[in-house]
């Protein structure tokens, strides 16, 4: 978690930290499930690790000066059966999180609203597809990387935008991605989700934002010279600022 002061007020920003060795803090339901899962394997990660140097440092000092062995050392029914029966149980320990999870990811069951998502060189367009005006048009708008002799204080170097996403937390959004001209991938790691943005495709994906922030992610196809100036910024926010920010549109 990275965090500045602005006008006296600690706002925290999930973005990636230089040298960061770990994954971004969650603020989704399923950002917390890749999370957990990921955490499960390393833990069966470091007992293979672990049980294979030991076993590889015995071989090594047992048979480095003693050249003979006992046939039934090595070999035998039994041992086969273990580092058979072993590899298996490890591979359905992380299947079945994973399947479970990847079950979750794509299940999209009745949302509260929709955002359409469209990624064009370089830059998104986004449209609230669920909100009319008086005039029957819909909120959309496009949203660009903002120069870096433009940035104002506590804003963010190729990482933030000058019209954000804004939504509400505790409710189920649904992300609907497609791509204007090349693929392009909707990517936000503190929301757990990427999706490519691919022309005359539509790909879905939903998220309930459990907390208030402001969430970051990039492009992650590379879909031309400036790909790396397409920038997601997501602002959650409480549903009565939600309702003014519609409000003002």
């Amino acid at each position: 978690m990275f965090s500045l002061f602005l006008n006296n007020n600690l706002i925290l920003n999930d973005i990636p930290t230089p040298w960061g060795k770990y994954l971004q803090d969650p603020a989704s339901p399923i950002a917390e499930g890749i999370l957990e899962v990921h955490d499960t394997i390393m833990f069966y990660l470091i007992i293979i690790l672990t049980l294979v140097g030991y076993l590889t440092f015995k071989i090594i000092k047992t048979f480095t000066y003693n050249k003979i062995s006992y046939k039934y050392l090595v070999h035998g029914s039994t041992l086969e059966f273990i580092w058979t029966l072993f590899p298996i149980v490890i591979l359905l320990l992380i299947a079945f999180p994973s399947f479970i999870l990847l079950y979750l990811t794509d299940d999209v069951i009745d949302p509260a609203m929709t955002i359409k998502c469209i990624g064009y060189q370089w830059y998104w367009s986004y449209e609230y597809s669920d909100f009319i005006n008086d005039s029957g048009e819909t909120i959309s708008f496009d949203s660009y990387l903002i120069p870096d002799e433009m940035l104002e204080f506590g804003q963010l170097r190729l990482l933030d935008v000058d019209s954000r996403v804004v939504v509400p937390v505790d409710t189920h959004i649904r992300f609907i991605v497609t791509g204007g001209d090349v693929i392009h991938s909707f990517t936000v790691p503190s929301l757990g989700f990427k999706v490519d943005g691919t022309p005359g495709r539509l790909l879905q994906i939903s998220t309930i934002i459990q907390r208030e922030g402001r969430f970051y992610g990039q492009c992650s196809e590379i879909c031309g010279v400036a790909h790396s100036e397409m920038p997601i910024t997501i602002e959650a926010v409480s549903l009565p600022k939600f309702l003014d920010w519609l409000n003002e549109q």
